[in-house]
Parts: structure tokens; sequence; C-alpha cells
């Protein structure tokens, strides 16, 4: 007699509570929507609208054709991590050794390298709620624990140290900060940074949005602390996500464990990409500032339409490029509601529940899109919350 095994008992048991990136399945879906003929207007995916800059391209072509298309140094190319070091000092006032610069492809890798080498088991993870939607997944994924601190909407989604502070036990191993925020826009101003650097545990701090800020200069923790690690890249500032570039700073202890990890599960980041930032770093400085201009502009804009339509926006958000709208007088499912905006008005939003248990009833909007779009999708949007259709999908639910 032949045994069925369940699909699900297929699968370590580690995949078996890793959720759907759900603006991914929404940018799926739009896709399909498109190839079929509709014409979407994307505020979903956090990807700028814009080229690379010109010195980037320049970069990228000129490292084809002089052949730099080998392996580098696990750690990345010495120029790029001392370039990166020059940025941090000159934007931060923050010193470090260049071989305490890990690059990788892209901040996901970097996560993942970052999370192996410090959770055992069991360890636990302070983070706010809502939350990049990853986050989680990366945690658990290597067996740690998730502690989420629920954040207030009529407070801007404030990270306070005094929440976090609440949260801590025997058993925390890092508190996770993001700062500009996705999904949040959200700016942790300077003394609050500084009164989390001083809570104890580690501080892992994305610092992805850093230099898309648009009131208050964003902070870096090296600034208040050496007891953290910082994520960040090139892919936001500098509209490079296709060219998967980004790197962790790690304090010195932990410089050969992440080494390690990196010669064994990446062996080293792309060549030409790391050719691509150092270009990037020296002489974009001017297009990263007329980029975000323009979402600054774009930022006012959006803001003002969804609160014209109805959305329910308190503090407007002072980073990133997104506006986490308020939705629950449309619907307490966010799911539902996004997936109805997409079929109705094929304007494609991410449903709040994709960034834990306190974003639902929100819709993130993204304004990386041209400002035609924007003005488009927000018409779309508006003619689509007068008609009875919204009604109908609250009362089903």
């Amino acid at each position: 007699m032949i045994n069925i095994q369940k699909q699900e008992d297929m699968f370590p048991q580690r995949l078996q509570g890793m959720t759907s990136f759900i603006v991914m399945d929404v940018l799926e879906k739009a896709k399909q929507m498109e190839k079929l003929g509709a014409r979407v207007i994307h505020l979903e995916v956090g990807e700028p609208d814009f080229n690379v800059p010109p010195c980037v391209e320049e970069a990228v072509c000129k490292a084809v054709r002089d052949g730099h298309t080998h392996y580098t140094h696990s750690l990345g190319i010495i120029e790029l991590r001392e370039s990166i070091c020059a940025y941090y000092q000159q934007r931060y006032n923050v010193n470090m050794h260049p071989d305490q610069v890990i690059v990788c492809q892209g901040t996901s890798p970097a996560m993942l390298n970052l999370f192996a080498t410090l959770l055992d088991p069991g360890d636990e993870v302070i983070m706010s709620d809502p939350h990049y939607a990853c986050y989680p997944n990366f945690i658990t994924f290597l067996g740690g624990i998730c502690r989420k601190v629920t954040l207030a909407e009529d407070d801007g989604f404030q990270l306070h140290p005094q929440l976090i502070r609440q949260q801590i036990n025997n058993r925390t191993k890092a508190v996770l900060i993001n700062s500009p925020a996705n999904p949040t826009g959200t700016v942790i101003p300077a003394d609050r940074m500084k009164a989390i650097a001083g809570l104890g545990p580690w501080i892992v701090s994305d610092e992805i949005y850093h230099g898309l800020a648009y009131g208050e200069q964003e902070h870096s923790i090296l600034e208040y602390t050496d007891h953290a690690f910082v994520l960040n890249g090139f892919s936001k500032m500098y509209a490079m996500t296709g060219l998967r570039l980004g790197y962790t700073i790690v304090p010195e202890a932990f410089i050969r464990p992440f080494q390690i990890l990196q010669q064994n599960f990446f062996i080293a980041a792309n060549s030409i990409s790391q050719i691509a930032g150092i270009a990037a770093l020296q002489q974009a400085a001017a297009d990263v500032e007329r980029m975000r201009e323009t979402y600054n502009q774009r930022r006012k804009f959006m803001i003002q339409r969804l609160r014209e339509i109805g959305f329910h926006i308190p503090v407007e958000p002072t980073g990133a490029f997104y506006v986490f709208a308020n939705a629950r007088h449309f619907s307490a499912d966010s799911y539902r509601l996004a997936f109805d905006i997409l079929d109705k008005a094929h304007v494609a939003v991410t449903p709040g529940i994709d960034f834990g248990a306190g974003g639902e009833g929100f819709i993130r909007f993204s304004y990386a899109n041209s400002m035609e779009n924007i003005a488009e999708g927000m018409d779309r949007l508006e003619k689509y919350v007068q008609s009875a259709q919204w009604q109908m999908l609250g009362r089903r639910c």
C-alpha cells in the first residue's frame, strides 16, 4: 500500500510557515493583466522609476569592455569598500575600516548573512509592527523569534525607545530598526535614535532608504554606537535595483564569520555592479538630489489627493517613497480591497497586511512613478471610491 504524503509535509518545517511577499503577488497579477491588454498604474512596488545615473551606465559599459567580469574579493572590491567608508565619514562623521564593509548581491542576501551570523534558535529580535514584509521570514527561517512592537498611526508610526524597552528580555538578541521606514515613510529623530542605541541589545539598522528624506535628515545608528550592524545598498537612492548591490557594515569581531558565509553562499558580489557602485558614490550626488526633489513633489501631490479621495493620513510621511494610508472605513480586509482595486480600477497597490498585523486596514501607495501616472492612478482610485463597488466589498468583509 502506497502512503501518499501530504504536499506540505514534503518540505522542511522552516518553509511551511513562510508567507508570500504579497506585493510581488500584486505585481505579478498586474503583469498578467497587462499581457491581456489592460493598462495598469503601478503604485505597489518600491522600485524607482528612474534609469540609473549616467555615470553608472557608463561605468557598467566600460567595466564590460575592460573585461572586469571575474570574481572579486569575497568582501568586495576594495575601492568600493573604501568609497562606502568615505561616504559614511562625510555624511555621518562615522569612521570605520573597509574590512567592516561586506558587499553582497543586494540587501536581502546581506540580511540573510547577518541573521545567520547573529541568531541562535530561540533568540528574539524586536521590530516594529508594521514592518518591511520580509523581516519576519528571514528571522524565523533561521530559528529566531520576532517580538513586535505595535506602532500608533496618530503618532506617525514612531518607534519609541520605551516601547522597545518593554519588550526586552533575556532572549533578546537584537533590535531591528528601519529609518526612513518601509511601509510608513517614518524617519526616526536623532534623540530617539540615540536612545535606542543605548538600550543594550545589538541594533540592526536597515538604512536602505537613506538619502530619501524630505524634512529632518535621517541618521545612521553608527553615529551613536558601534554595537550595531547596518544594512544598506544602491537600489533605492541610486535607482539601481536590477544591479543587485548591497552591503552590511559589521563590528570587527564579526568580519570573519560574515566572510565565511559570503564565500560559501555567494562567493562574491557581481563585479560589474561593484564598479558601478563606485561611480555612483563618487559621481552621482547631483542625480540623487534631482531624484529626491522629484520624489518630494510626488509625495506632496499624492498625500493631498489621497486625503481628497477619503483616505486617512493624520501624520505626513517624510521619507522613502511611500504613503501608508488608513482605508479601514472602506474595508477591514486590506488584501481583498487591494486586489479589488486592481481588478476594477486597474491600479496596483499593496495591502497593509503584507507588513504585519499592525498594517491591516491600511494600503501602501508608492510614489516611485511619474507624476502623470500617479495623477491618473489617483483619478481612477477616486472613481472607484465614488462608485458602490468598495461598499459591496466592505459588506462582504
